[in-house]
């Protein structure tokens, strides 16, 4: 069996995803694994679907290039930002506190 860091097919989606979760605003690291990367994107569509169905609008709420001050129409449907050593496992945990604290929001 190959590699599978070595396998250009995996580093291929592994870039897709990694492109994917920067243009949310978030911030991956080396250290992430492949999985973790898609439980953060599968995490972010999951708060991304829960602010629209709650009436969010996405274009107002996600995050704002850096140093630039969000102005969201609620901070609620704000993803949160990852902290500078904090691990996927945790940042995922703390993406599904906001999921499940969106959710709440009746609009």
């Amino acid at each position: 069996m190959a590699n599978a860091s070595n396998d250009p097919e995996i580093q291929r989606v592994r870039d897709e995803v990694i492109t994917r979760l920067t243009t949310r605003g978030v911030r991956t690291t080396a250290g992430d694994s492949s999985e973790d990367l898609v439980e953060l994107l599968d995490a972010v569509e999951a708060f991304e679907e829960t602010v629209e169905r709650r009436g969010g609008d996405l274009m107002v709420d996600e995050p704002v290039a850096p140093g630039k001050t969000p102005q969201p129409d609620d901070i609620l449907f704000v993803l949160p930002t990852r902290q500078g050593n904090e691990t996927a496992k945790a940042y995922l945990a703390r993406i599904a506190e906001a999921t499940a604290e969106a959710d709440r929001r009746s609009r």
